[in-house]
């Protein structure tokens, strides 16, 4: 999958906390949260533990990758997954905006998309 971790010893509202942060040091902010195991819960009677996607967006990002290529919100945003395990810790999963963006195939997002790729990088390493 074109994603990358880190797992965290934080329970699960602790590690929300912190991913938010450290997504708006990176100048990300939260356009949506959707709580997955709470979806499931109330159309399916299914109990799961925390499955948070947090739809994450850099509005100058956004604009460099719409200038370059109009039909790339389909893209959009860039999510974060952070999912409670069994052992009271969370997982949080990035995706990898590189390899998502590229499959544009447009040279000129390239650069941009690495840009992405180095900012959700620079996030997960500031929460280990």
């Amino acid at each position: 999958m074109p994603t990358f971790n880190v797992k965290l010893k934080d329970d699960f509202d602790t590690a929300v906390k912190r991913v938010t942060e450290a997504l708006q040091k990176e100048k990300f902010g939260i356009l949506n949260e959707i709580h997955v195991n709470s979806v499931l819960k109330k159309k399916l009677g299914i109990d799961m533990p925390h499955y948070l996607i947090l739809s994450a967006c850099s509005p100058s990002l956004a604009h460099r990758l719409i200038s370059q290529h109009p039909d790339i919100g389909a893209l959009f945003p860039c999510n974060v997954l952070l999912r409670e395990e069994a052992d009271g810790s969370t997982t949080v999963t990035f995706m990898d905006p590189a390899k998502v963006f590229g499959l544009t195939n447009n040279p000129e997002i390239t650069p941009i998309a690495e840009e992405a790729k180095a900012q959700m990088l620079r996030v997960r390493d500031a929460l280990q």
